[in-house]
């Protein structure tokens, strides 16, 4: 059962310097795991960043419909984690083209 869908798009160019900025302003949006495997290499940061601050957009708009007093997107984010699993329970998918990132979800119960 879909129970909502959500789709962002960004451009990768707004995140070109999010790996200065510091740790505390980085967890208001992202868990330590992500933090870390974005910075891992500086010069793909801005996409990655980009890839999942899109993702949780994407959950927030899915969800927001369905929920009778949806969280502000700041908190959803800081409860949210993206991470690579044989089972998932979001259908996503990515596209990156013209310096752009597209993001599609469909959350299902």
């Amino acid at each position: 059962m879909i129970i909502g869908i959500g789709i962002d798009s960004v451009e990768i160019h707004r995140f070109a310097d999010w790996h200065l900025k510091s740790s505390t302003s980085l967890k208001r949006i992202f868990s330590e795991a992500e933090i870390n495997y974005c910075l891992r290499i500086q010069s793909k940061s801005a996409e990655r960043f980009a890839a999942r601050f899109a993702a949780r957009e994407a959950l927030f708009k899915a969800l927001t419909p369905i929920l009778k007093k949806p969280p502000p997107l700041l908190t959803l984010a800081r409860n949210v984690e993206l991470v690579q699993t044989k089972k998932r329970p979001f259908a996503t998918h990515k596209s990156v083209n013209s310096g752009g990132i597209h993001f599609f979800i469909r959350a299902s119960a």
